[in-house]
């Protein structure tokens, strides 16, 4: 009787969820690049400009720096600008500094400063600098370093010790 009764039950069950999963299959989809799409459902939003911050210390603007290479939009830049910024930060000049935080900050778009620092794209003239030659060089990790996460928070303690 029991399994006369679980038979009905699970037969019941499957019979009831086969057209909502169909349904959800069928009408589920990624317009995408679609030819007919015509991105109208598409919201652009426009991000404020970027503008230097003055009467910053150095000190202060570097703390400012290093928080912003390591919380970027996409995991590819977190670890690359957070173990460049760990090698080079330091020992910028005030000059580097600012090529620095407008080369970070000033592009709205992560992936524009990933395709320039691997010579994916050319990199436009207003970011051609040495701190973009001193990134592109970094990013090509001739010593082969295994680069698969941002580096730990530690190697600031040494430094005020």
């Amino acid at each position: 009787m029991l399994s006369i009764l679980t038979e009905l039950v699970s037969g019941v069950c499957q019979a009831s969820w086969r057209p909502a999963v169909a349904e959800l299959v069928t009408t589920r989809g990624y317009k995408g690049e679609a030819p007919d799409d015509s991105r109208g459902d598409l919201i652009e939003i426009p991000l404020p400009p970027w503008t230097e911050k003055d009467g910053e210390t150095m000190d202060i603007k570097r703390r400012r720096l290093l928080f912003q290479s390591r919380k970027r939009g996409m995991l590819e830049n977190c670890i690359l600008l957070s173990l460049f910024a760990k090698q080079y930060l330091n020992t910028m000049t005030e000059h580097q500094l600012r090529q620095y935080d407008r080369l970070i900050n000033e592009p709205s778009n992560d992936w524009d400063i990933y395709y320039w620092a691997t010579e994916a794209q050319p990199v436009p003239d207003v970011y051609t600098g040495e701190i973009m030659d001193l990134l592109k060089e970094f990013t090509k990790n001739k010593d082969q370093e295994q680069r698969l996460d941002a580096p730990n928070l530690e190697y600031l303690d040494k430094g005020s010790q």
